[in-house]
């Protein structure tokens, strides 16, 4: 997996490096701003065969000095280059100084003050590049309008459409856009990009996503190039990980059905078993080795009619639950899609929650304890945010699976403050809120969305992102979830840990819906992951 940085671990690691001599800041900000100008013409190649017009925007801080030394390599390529800055320049720190200076040796700066000067820029059109060089991570408070304004103003049309095609104009942000929160993403008066260049290592924010829509996060980004300035490698406490396949190894070797687990999927009334069904093919395929429905008698007929592989139970209530967890191959539970509300459910839910920790087969000693485990989604979600005895019964053999909504429901508190507009940064982000969530349910959390945030009650946490060559928007469609949660499931029935479980099951989601394509429902996200196992040589 990749480990993504928040700003402050970013700049902890630039100043031990700087300390301990291996490498001073000038070098680091003429690596970075060469890193730009490589990852422009790597994009753009068309833009490295002849000379060109830029505008680079240049802030305050140490990021305006890495703008400077773009402007300088472009102006070395052959480009015309007119440089804005913002501030005063005698308040530059000293590396932004240096390469200030350096400029001048070439080129006009001009304040951003100056309005005649910026409306003959503005208006003086045919650019090829606009870069901003403003203010990337180090931004703590929202955009003020003379800077959002300037950049409007240099973009043809209206600016969230325009960020988002290919227009003649190319626009590239350094480390962040401007105006974004680098640890939460939030939109604080985001610039968007068509083009993100960072270095390093990723930060939390490129992989968050505040909302559908042009501003924060990814969607501000829209491609991301990351760029090796040649940082040594650092250990990181409390990291965030981006999940990626490298770490998927679901092969099955030998034994029986029972060694590759047990999973049984409880279904609602007549007229709502559709969600079981899904969950339960995705935990068959996904390789549990045996997978019934529990279903009340008169649900019974529907189910068979759409099932062959799939084993059915009569499950009528809690005590009939109780009854079947009895056996102790049973392993794994998923309780939520399509369950309903009424007193069947909740009397299910307290069944299957006093259950947990009992013993059941191990196939892979190194997963961790011996114990059934349970995917709580849907209607279980809405249920435990309505009887807080159940809440209460919650522990590490759990796994949560909210949308927004849902999250909402569970965690008010929390869901609030993630909601509140950031007025300074770093923002509240969704890592933070769902970190504090899974500490205050004492179990795994995975919070759902393009930007699927992970984390359990010690503090680990992973983003699952369908974003950049990941995007899969076909996933917004009815069912997409029943059958992460069978994917859940299913991993817990093989041995895989809760973590574990949620991460690489998240992954798996997202890769079968870039395997199928536009026009996927969600039945087709379990019949598509054959094809994502050959391809990742499982």
């Amino acid at each position: 997996m990749t480990e993504l940085l928040t700003a402050a671990q970013m700049r902890a690691i630039e100043q031990a490096a700087i300390a301990s001599g291996e490498v001073t800041g000038l070098e680091l900000m003429e690596r970075a701003g060469r890193g730009v100008v490589e990852a422009i013409f790597e994009e753009w190649p068309e833009l490295k065969a002849t000379s060109h017009r830029a505008v680079v925007l240049c802030g305050p801080g140490n990021n305006g000095g890495d703008g400077f030394v773009v402007a300088r390599l472009l102006k070395e390529w052959g480009w015309e280059v007119e440089v804005l800055l913002y501030g005063d320049p005698e308040k530059l720190p000293p590396d932004a100084r240096v390469n200030y200076e350096r400029w001048r040796g070439m080129g006009e700066v001009v304040a951003w003050n100056d309005n005649a000067q910026k409306v003959r820029l503005e208006e003086g059109g045919d650019f090829d590049l606009v870069v901003d060089a403003l203010f990337g991570t180090g931004l703590s408070r929202p955009m003020l309008d003379d800077t959002s304004e300037t950049w409007q103003s240099l973009m043809p049309g209206p600016l969230a459409q325009y960020a988002h095609s290919d227009g003649d104009v190319r626009f590239v942000a350094i480390d962040v856009p401007s105006g974004m929160c680098s640890d939460s993403g939030k939109d604080m008066g985001a610039m968007p990009a068509h083009l993100t260049v960072t270095f390093h290592r990723p930060k939390v924010g490129h992989y968050l996503q505040e909302k559908c829509g042009p501003y924060g996060g990814a969607n501000s980004c829209n491609k991301l190039s990351l760029i090796d300035i040649g940082l040594p490698q650092a250990a990181i406490e409390n990291s965030v990980w981006l999940t990626t396949g490298h770490h998927i190894d679901v092969k099955k070797i030998c034994g029986h059905k029972y060694s590759h687990g047990y999973a049984l999927i409880l279904s609602g009334p007549p007229g709502q078993t559709g969600a079981a069904r899904l969950a339960a093919r995705g935990a068959l395929r996904i390789g549990a080795g045996l997978v019934t429905v529990g279903a009340v008698p008169d649900a019974i007929p529907e189910h068979a009619a759409q099932l062959t592989a799939i084993m059915l139970r009569e499950v009528a209530n809690g005590a009939a639950l109780t009854q079947a967890l009895a056996d102790p191959r049973i392993n794994a539970l998923c309780l939520g899609p399509g369950l309903g509300l009424d007193d069947r459910a909740r009397g299910l839910m307290g069944a299957a929650l006093q259950s947990l920790g009992d013993p059941g087969p191990t196939r892979d000693e190194t997963v961790g304890r011996d114990s059934r485990r349970l995917v709580l989604d849907a209607d279980a979600l809405t249920l435990l945010s309505r009887h807080p005895e159940l809440f209460a019964a919650l522990n590490e053999n759990c796994i949560l699976t909210p949308h927004a909504g849902e999250f909402a429901r569970l965690f008010p508190d929390i869901a609030e403050k993630l909601a509140a507009p950031a007025t300074t940064g770093p923002a509240y982000s969704k890592v933070d809120a769902t970190r504090e969530a899974a500490k205050r349910a004492g179990c795994v959390v995975l919070y759902k969305g393009a930007d699927t945030v992970i984390a359990d009650p010690q503090g680990r946490c992973s983003i699952n992102s369908a974003h950049y060559e990941r995007a899969a928007p076909w996933l917004a469609t009815a069912g997409s979830g029943d059958v992460l949660s069978g994917f859940i499931a299913g991993l817990l029935a093989r041995g895989f840990t809760p973590m574990q479980a949620a991460e690489t099951a998240a992954w798996l989601h997202v890769d079968c819906a870039l395997s199928f394509g536009p026009g996927l429902i969600a039945e087709d996200l379990p019949e598509e992951l054959p094809k994502v196992f050959r391809k990742l040589g499982l």
